[in-house]
């Protein structure tokens, strides 16, 4: 547990000194407060100062969908069009910093935050693309441990925490809460994942893990 602790403290100072670089105003948000609503214009860019957030979109029949899951560190709220296609939320408390696009093209240093807000679009493209291919391709095990595996990555440490509930878990991932507990439950049969309670869990064999997630 503590080498986690220290470890996600690193990586929070990390971008809160990253942070001072760029016009922005940080702003608090609580557990579930909405940051920008889905239609929303695209005027302002976000970057995850500390804490996580999830985007979400409801499609006219109701039925909800989740784009991802940002960490310290990520750009979110990139968007090619003039609206927001999902609507964002804290999962926890976090520290959101939100820089206006005007500010940013006329900022000193305008051609290194070019570049950043570039590296932020080209991995979220990427993220995107790896989660359709996922969704398509994977069987619900997989994508069960997929997801675990592509969180310890993010967060690193050995023990990761999950910000988000079953549900979310379910609606990413295309499946039923009632699956993905048992996909975890089977995958904690099988030593792949140990988990210390519903929101805590570490990789208990990486390189079956790894081989299951690349199938």
């Amino acid at each position: 547990m503590t080498a986690q602790i220290v470890t996600f403290a690193r990586t929070t100072q990390t971008v809160q000194d990253d942070a001072r670089s760029l016009p922005g105003a940080t702003i608090a948000y609580a557990p579930g407060e909405e940051i920008y609503a889905q239609a929303e214009e695209t005027d302002l860019i976000y970057r995850v100062i500390s804490g996580a957030v999830r985007t979400t979109r409801l499609d006219s029949d109701g039925r909800r969908q989740i784009g991802d899951f940002y960490y310290a560190g990520d750009f979110f709220g990139l968007e090619a069009g003039p609206e927001h296609r999902f609507s964002a939320e804290a999962l926890c408390d976090a520290q959101i910093q939100v820089l206006k696009r005007t500010s940013l093209a006329l900022a000193d240093d305008n051609a290194g935050i070019e570049r950043m807000i570039w590296t932020a679009t080209a991995r979220e493209l990427e993220r995107t693309r790896e989660h359709l291919m996922m969704l398509g391709r994977k069987t619900a095990r997989e994508k069960v441990a997929s997801f675990l595996y592509d969180l310890a990555d993010r967060q690193g440490g050995e023990v990761q925490t999950l910000t988000m509930g079953r549900q979310d878990m379910a609606d990413y991932l295309g499946l039923t809460i009632e699956t993905v507990s048992r996909m975890i439950t089977q995958l904690q049969a099988e030593g792949l994942v140990t988990f210390m309670g519903c929101r805590q869990f570490r990789i208990g064999n990486r390189p079956a893990l790894s081989r299951l997630v690349a199938a």
